[in-house]
């Protein structure tokens, strides 16, 4: 009898990996170019690099920064809320709710924000005094607009509504991205339609939302820029543009305020990549660690059975 001789083990395969030189080239222009242009620009007397040292960070360009971050946030801050407002109204069975929503879209998304905020300038050429009370009769609210100066508080209102109209699209899309077996099951619990809204629909739209409202905060912070024409000096702009009206030295001073944006927005870049992954938990089908020692663990006590 001949016995039969166990079979080796296959030899390893050697993978050679497929070379690219069309990427390590592409990547040497670039890094050419891109040190020719900074080589160029540090060279370049025109930029005035001791002009932008000296006044990058000046006291007044640092309060104008803190300014243009109260504008962004206060503003962001009324878009969100009356945005959902609007959201929910044109979703609503209701025609009224739903005509007014459309309405104010159709105005705010169709008009430039620029042209908005000249309006918001106006207000005390349009409207010397507001009153509140009963015709011909006792006076509630009384507010004098040319004596109020609140050239901030408008600039707030203005970039607010007009962003409200945007953020009205995008937290209805989030609220059509949520499956209609929700609004069914919720429906089949006893809830309202506001409570569904409240409750089942909107925490789950959280997920669509959040990326393009980082969007719109990032664009709202730069949209700030736009304040002169209330007209509003104080933010980080318009201090720039008030002092190179001054030295004539307008390079260096776009350049210190084009940093500042930069730097700023950098820090709002962060922080929603940690939000967008906040509300981003659940959705992955990838295992955690501990869960795949779990689930290890339960393999192994079925076949010591």
């Amino acid at each position: 009898m001949t016995t039969r001789q166990p079979a080796s083990e296959p030899e390893p395969i050697k993978a050679v990996p497929l070379r690219r030189p069309g990427r390590w080239i592409a990547a040497a222009v670039i890094l050419i170019l891109v040190g020719l242009f900074v080589y160029g620009a540090i060279t370049n007397p025109a930029y005035r690099w001791d002009v932008y040292a000296k006044y990058l960070f000046d006291e007044r360009i640092s309060q104008g920064a803190v300014v243009t971050l109260e504008l962004t946030v206060l503003a962001m801050l009324i878009a969100v809320v009356l945005g959902t407002v609007l959201a929910v109204m044109r979703l609503s069975p209701n025609p009224v709710l739903r005509w007014v929503a459309w309405v104010y879209l159709w105005i705010f998304r169709g008009t430039p924000v620029f042209v908005q905020l000249v309006f918001w300038g106006l207000v005390p050429s349009l409207y010397k005094n507001i009153d509140l009370g009963v015709p011909f009769g006792p006076q509630f609210f009384h507010i004098d607009v040319q004596d109020l100066q609140a050239g901030f508080l408008f600039a707030v209102i203005g970039l607010g509504l007009n962003e409200a109209a945007y953020m009205a699209e995008i937290v209805r899309a989030g609220i059509g991205s949520v499956g209609e077996g929700q609004y069914e099951a919720s429906t089949a619990l006893g809830m309202s339609w506001s409570q569904t809204m409240r409750r089942t629909v909107l925490p789950q739209a959280m997920r669509v939302i959040i990326p393009p409202t980082g969007n719109e905060l990032i664009g709202m912070l730069k949209t700030t820029s736009l304040v002169a024409a209330i007209p509003l000096s104080t933010d980080l702009y318009g201090r720039a543009r008030d002092i190179y009206g001054v030295n004539f030295e307008p390079i260096p001073l776009l350049l210190v305020a084009a940093t500042w944006y930069l730097a700023i927005t950098s820090i709002l870049m962060v922080g929603q990549y940690y939000l967008e992954r906040h509300f981003s938990r659940g959705a992955s089908r990838q295992l955690s660690a501990k869960q795949l020692q779990e689930l290890a663990a339960a393999q192994a006590a079925v076949k010591a059975k």
